[in-house]
């Protein structure tokens, strides 16, 4: 293994990009950027990164924010229960760790929204832990380097991946030994067309031996996304608009979005509209104006949204299923947090609406 490390940490020290978060040593940071990059292209994550930091500089800063403003910046990122899981884990550290974040894979994995990853990334990068981490870069790399040709999705697999991890975590500067991983994950040991000829491990590399490196990672068969039709009513009362929020957990959990709901099967995306807004927030609205739809995909589902107007609904807002409503300036309801299907359909409104 000591060549190994070796070989990656040198190679990381000379080709590593530079990284907004790599600058920094500051734990809290590091954490930050790791939460962020799940699932997430690092260059959708860098102005994110820097606009949150910037807000909530600290854990402190952070614990004492609300969710609307945490859910805010994050708007657009996607995956918004790490959002909601930051912001619990930052008031945890505050009250019960003095403000600083465990400095232990194990300690951190207590907090919410930190799995296995996140916990070994954030020891071994801000507090030099002997800690592997494993994510999709990671596990390419390793699966090709030692031609792991089994399901990298079951238990056996994974289990043979952290250990392979560990092994190599183990000895001086874990923390860049695991960011070398990542970054000849994302830059050299690609899904497809792998610059094998660059890569400093190519010597050892089994699957390149093999002649078929792209075909590591053994490839799962995805489901198909499921298709969904939902409807949505910009209702207006004496020139504000309704925005209702979702509760904070589940999918778009804490954020503010148009009343409305899921389309029935057969069902006219009007009625459904008029029914949705009766069942779901108390108003009766005599007819809707049709504005369009949207298209919009989710990891499991691929969701066609119409939008209808709806002028002087009749009734009193109760809700079912949302946990707040406001009647805003209609140019205020896009200064609320809310996913990027809300932001599309805000697209469809002609002006002066």
């Amino acid at each position: 293994m000591k060549p190994t490390r070796r070989i990656l940490i040198d190679w990381y020290h000379q080709h590593r990009r530079d990284l907004p978060w790599r600058r920094s040593e500051d734990p809290y940071a590091i954490w930050i950027s790791e939460t962020m990059l799940q699932q997430t292209r690092v260059d959708s994550v860098i102005p994110y990164y820097e606009r949150f930091l910037a807000r909530f500089p600290d854990i402190d800063a952070l614990a004492c924010a609300e969710a609307d403003d945490v859910l805010g910046l994050w708007a657009g990122l996607g995956y918004y229960s790490r959002a909601r899981n930051l912001l619990k884990a930052a008031r945890i550290v505050r009250d019960r760790h003095g403000g600083a974040l465990p400095d232990s894979a194990e300690a951190l994995r207590e907090l919410p929204g930190i799995g296995r990853y996140t916990a070994g990334a954030v020891a071994s990068i801000a507090f030099d832990r002997p800690e592997p981490a494993v994510d999709g870069n990671v596990a390419r790399v390793l699966a090709r380097l030692h031609e792991i040709r089994e399901d990298p999705k079951t238990p056996q697999t994974q289990r043979r991946l952290w250990d392979e991890a560990a092994a190599l975590a183990r000895g001086a500067n874990p923390g860049d030994l695991n960011q070398a991983l990542m970054e000849l994950g994302a830059s050299v040991c690609t899904p497809k067309n792998p610059r094998c000829p660059e890569c400093p491990l190519r010597r050892r590399c089994s699957a390149r031996r093999a002649g078929d490196p792209e075909s590591l990672p053994v490839k799962t068969r995805r489901a198909q996304p499921q298709r969904v039709a939902a409807v949505a009513g910009w209702v207006v009362r004496r020139g504000r608009a309704l925005a209702v929020r979702r509760p904070p957990r589940g999918l778009l959990g804490g954020l503010w979005e148009l009343p409305g709901g899921a389309l029935a099967r057969a069902e006219d995306p009007e009625t459904a509209l008029l029914r949705a807004l009766t069942e779901r927030v108390g108003l009766a609205v005599p007819r809707a104006q049709h504005l369009g739809t949207v298209d919009h995909a989710f990891t499991h589902r691929r969701l066609q949204l119409h939008l209808f107007r709806c002028e002087t609904p009749r009734g009193r807002v109760r809700l079912e299923g949302f946990d707040a409503h406001r009647w805003l300036a209609p140019a205020a309801v896009a200064e609320l947090p809310q996913g990027a299907l809300t932001r599309k359909a805000l697209k469809l409104l002609p002006e002066n609406s």
